[in-house]
């Protein structure tokens, strides 16, 4: 049949070189308009096979994070926690970097900061820190918590306290109570948790104040002149 097609073809007259270069073309249009596809398609074989993430796993990818969902050939699926659906390529899961919370276990550590007024007793404000870290559920006694002292802050000292916990999924709930406690103990304790504090000095209202405060002295003293002169004009 295809001998059958190309005698006729030639019988015709038609010219294969022409069909060759009209193929040709239509194959590099072709290739560069599926290019994309089929990048996505051996990106989501790349994914099935090696599994760099599943189904299940909490990942951050660019500004959404959520739960995978489906995973396909040509996109996977992923479920924000406000419950919307964000369909992301294959390609960009394989050569950009993925945060997989739960790429092979679902331990995980919550960090909480807070800052205390200059002047604390700062054993006392760690002590207080390591109760509350060991009170709250669902957290880990080993690894056991701790307790830094950051950093020397503009309004505060600041401390970060760091529980493990051994399902990321309760991350949210752990943080949360957490704090509670931290607020409830430093007030039982008298720890003050201290606001932003801004001292701004400004140069002309340093020279209003004392000009106020002679202007006032002036007052003072011309007062003081009237009295006399009044109580010399009483005298007999």
């Amino acid at each position: 049949v295809l001998i059958a097609i190309l005698i006729g073809i030639g019988t015709l007259g038609l010219d294969l070189s022409n069909l060759a270069l009209i193929a040709g073309a239509l194959s590099v249009g072709i290739g560069f308009g599926l290019q994309n596809v089929v990048q996505n398609f051996v990106a989501g074989l790349i994914l099935l096979v090696e599994r760099p993430i599943k189904v299940g796993d909490w990942v951050v990818v660019g500004q959404y994070q959520g739960i995978v969902k489906r995973i396909s050939v040509r996109a996977t699926e992923i479920q924000t926690f406000q419950r919307a659906a964000v369909i992301v390529p294959n390609a960009e899961l394989v050569s950009t970097a993925v945060l997989n919370w739960t790429h092979k276990d679902k331990l995980g550590r919550v960090d909480v900061s807070v800052g205390v007024e200059y002047g604390t007793d700062l054993r006392k404000v760690k002590e207080a820190l390591i109760a509350c870290a060991h009170a709250v559920p669902n957290t880990l006694r080993y690894p056991a918590p701790i307790v830094s002292f950051k950093d020397f802050g503009a309004s505060s000292l600041d401390f970060v306290v760091m529980v493990y916990i051994a399902d990321v999924d309760n991350t949210g709930t752990v943080a949360s109570e957490l704090r509670f406690m931290i607020a409830e103990k430093f007030e039982e304790l008298g720890i003050g948790i201290p606001y932003a504090q801004t001292v701004t000095h400004i140069p002309q209202l340093d020279a209003l104040k004392d000009a106020i405060a002679e202007a006032n002295r002036l007052r003072l003293e011309l007062d003081a002149r009237q009295q006399a002169r009044q109580a010399a004009d009483k005298a007999p």
